[in-house]
C-alpha cells in the first residue's frame, strides 16, 4: 500500500532560526544550573521537563517524574490546589511567590514558595506551565523561632502600619491593655494611651526619622489601670528598602 501525500494540504516544516536555537540553549542552561526546582508542565498538569534542582528538592529523578501528573507531588492537605492553579494559568495569570506544601519521594510534606507562569508559543497561545519552587522549611523554622522570642518578651511589642493601625501584637500587649489580640489587630494604635495625640505623634516621628527612643507614654488598661512605659520604635522595610511599618 502506498501513502499519498497531498502537497497542497501538507504543512511545510517549521524552520527555527539560529538565534532561536541559541536562545533555547541559553534558557535550558539556566534551568540546569539553577538552585531552584524548575518544572515544565502541560496545561493538564503532566510534567514535561525537570531540572537537577527538582531532583534534589523532591527526591525523584527526571526519568521518574517526566510524563506523570504533577499531582503525585501535591500535599494530601491540598487536594484541590492543582486544578485551581491550572485554571488560573489557562486564564493567563502568573502566580508569584505562592506559599504552599509539596511531598517528597519519602512522603515528607514540606513548605515551598512557588512561582508559576504560563508558557506561550510564538503566536501568544498558552501551551504549558513553568513552575519555580524553593524550599521554605528553613525560613519557616526561623520565622517560628523569631515569633517565639517575641511572644516570650515581657515588654509589649507592636507593629504599626503607616496609617497608625496595629498589624500585630504579642501576648504582653494583650495583658497590658486587657484587649483580645483579634480586637487589637486593625485598631488605632493611639487609642490605648491616656494621651492619644501624643501617641500618634510618637509613631509619626518614627516614620519621619526612622526611630524614636525612650518616648514616655501611659497605657490605659480597659479596666482603668494605668501603666507608664517608654516607647522605643524603629521602621522595618521590605527587601527593596521600602518602609512597611513601625516595630514598637
Amino acid at each position: 500500500m502506498s501513502l499519498k501525500v497531498d502537497n497542497e494540504k501538507a504543512s511545510p516544516p517549521v524552520k527555527i532560526s539560529d538565534k532561536e536555537v541559541e536562545k533555547r540553549f541559553y534558557w535550558a542552561a539556566i534551568a540546569e544550573s539553577s538552585d531552584d526546582a524548575i518544572v515544565g508542565k502541560t496545561l493538564d498538569g503532566v510534567i514535561t521537563s525537570w531540572n537537577p534542582a527538582a531532583t534534589k528538592l523532591y527526591g525523584f529523578t527526571g526519568q521518574e517524574a517526566i510524563g506523570k501528573s504533577f499531582s503525585f507531588l501535591m500535599s494530601p492537605n491540598r487536594t484541590t490546589e492543582l486544578s485551581e492553579i491550572l485554571d488560573r494559568i489557562k486564564r493567563g495569570e502568573k502566580i508569584d511567590h505562592y506559599e504552599t506544601e509539596r511531598k517528597k519521594k519519602d512522603g515528607t510534606v514540606f513548605d515551598v514558595s512557588v512561582t508559576l507562569s504560563p508558557v506561550k508559543d510564538a503566536a501568544g497561545n498558552i501551551i504549558g506551565i513553568s513552575s519555580i519552587a524553593r524550599d521554605m522549611t528553613g525560613r519557616r523554622q526561623a520565622s517560628q523561632y523569631a515569633r517565639s522570642l517575641i511572644e516570650a518578651s515581657v515588654d509589649p511589642l507592636v507593629t504599626i502600619s503607616p496609617d497608625g493601625k496595629i498589624t500585630d501584637v504579642n501576648e504582653a500587649t494583650v495583658k497590658v491593655t486587657g484587649v483580645p489580640r483579634e480586637q487589637l489587630t486593625g485598631s488605632d494604635f493611639s487609642n490605648y494611651f491616656t494621651e492619644p495625640a501624643k501617641a500618634q505623634e510618637g509613631y509619626q516621628q518614627v516614620f519621619a526619622k526612622g526611630f524614636v527612643a525612650d518616648y514616655p507614654l501611659t497605657i490605659r488598661h480597659r479596666d482603668g489601670k494605668l501603666t507608664d512605659v517608654l516607647y522605643n520604635a524603629s521602621v522595618y522595610k521590605d527587601v527593596r528598602g521600602n518602609v512597611l511599618g513601625v516595630f514598637a
